[in-house]
């Protein structure tokens, strides 16, 4: 009758229909799980998790910060304006294993070492921030995600008791060195990263920072003290599939730089033939000065108007100038190009030159993908000065 009870007591605990929560045994422990990196731009980072499990019970049960819905109301909307909610999920073990195998990503556990009453709390506490009212959080990809909230939980729960030492960094990273360290540098997703994060992510991270990537986090565990003792009392590999390939550098005739260049040759052969028959292609200045309008106003109202941290003092609007998109329109209007050109295009060429030197004095690291863009404009730039 009891075994009966106490299956049915946790078919509705995994149901999350339980009123109450399960009184773990001696048994228990939680352990940290950390994924490899997939194939996809949001899983290229890794993954981290808790887990739950309790043999005497039949618990085992894993405890998600990193779920996202893509079909809540607004989710796009709230992602640009940087309100994206991120939610704890609560799944069996075995079905959370499942999708890893599919996707053929490695899974390292590290179990923690501690009491039976501190695993209690700690299961508790998880508990507790899985009720509906306390599930959803503000996600920040460097500030509040999956990862960094192992930290944030273990200083939470152990206090003074706790210590995170950086025998395992050999240097400190600032978090783009972090980001590029997992992502290729001559990729789209690289490419548009950098775009969009600001002077503020060229800031060197401090140790408990280095957390926001899960290997990071990892490597902290290992070299994490409680009450002056390995916080850790073993490790193992659960998946051991190879280190995932698919962010691999894209080929050739994929790569942002092979089309860069490719668009930076277009722009120079057209100004030449231009050059030498006296014309001006309004459509190619049109367009240039369109899409660096857009990009350039883009990159403003995430830095001024969004409650993103990463977009904040991004300097990349100094050549792509918003001011750009209305250019666009008045060279493409007018017969008679506008008396006051002339000194745009010198304000234009001097915000580039301004940008470059932010660059080379390391308040903003630029990508090297910018270049034949950046090219693009000062040889449209120099071709309408000339022609004025």
């Amino acid at each position: 009758m009891k075994l009966k009870l106490l299956v049915f007591s946790f078919f509705l605990f995994s149901l999350g229909l339980s009123s109450q929560t399960p009184e773990l045994s001696s048994k228990a422990q939680i352990s940290v799980l950390t994924c490899g990196t997939g194939n996809q731009l949001f899983s290229s980072f890794g993954h981290t998790a808790f887990r739950v499990q309790d043999t005497q019970l039949g618990i085992d049960v894993v405890y998600n910060y990193g779920t996202f819905d893509f079909n809540k109301p607004n989710f796009y909307l709230n992602f640009a304006k940087g309100k994206l909610i991120y939610s704890l999920s609560r799944r069996r073990f075995e079905n959370f294993l499942y999708d890893y195998e599919l996707e053929k990503r490695w899974v390292k556990e590290q179990i923690l070492d501690l009491t039976p009453e501190e695993t209690r709390e700690l299961f508790q506490f998880l508990e507790t921030n899985y009720l509906p009212e306390n599930r959803d959080y503000a996600y920040d990809p460097l500030f509040n995600n999956c990862s960094t909230i192992t930290g944030d939980i273990l200083e939470n729960q152990f206090k003074d008791q706790i210590e995170f030492n950086d025998k395992h960094l050999k240097e400190r990273h600032t978090f783009r060195q972090l980001v590029r360290q997992y992502l290729p540098l001559n990729s789209w997703g690289a490419f548009g990263i950098d775009l969009a994060f600001g002077g503020i992510t060229d800031r060197t991270a401090t140790l408990r920072e280095h957390m926001f990537m899960p290997y990071y986090a990892m490597e902290q565990l290992k070299n994490t003290e409680k009450s002056g003792k390995p916080i850790l009392k073993r490790e193992r590999t659960i998946l051991n599939y190879p280190e995932d390939s698919g962010n691999d550098q894209d080929s050739l005739l994929t790569s942002p730089l092979f089309w860069f260049m490719m668009f930076l040759s277009f722009v120079i052969a057209i100004t030449i033939l231009d050059h030498r028959h006296h014309g001006n292609n309004k459509w190619l200045d049109f367009i240039l000065f369109l899409i660096s309008g857009i990009a350039g106003l883009l990159i403003l109202v995430l830095w001024l108007a969004t409650d993103h941290i990463v977009t904040i003092k991004n300097f990349n609007f100094l050549w792509l100038m918003p001011a750009n998109l209305f250019v666009a329109f008045s060279l493409i209007s007018k017969k008679e190009r506008p008396t006051w050109l002339r000194r745009y295009l010198w304000f234009a060429l001097t915000c580039i030159a301004i940008v470059i030197l932010i660059w080379i004095l390391k308040i903003q690291i630029l990508s090297p993908l910018n270049i034949p863009l950046m090219l693009a404009l000062v040889t449209r730039y120099l071709f309408l000065l000339k022609k004025i």
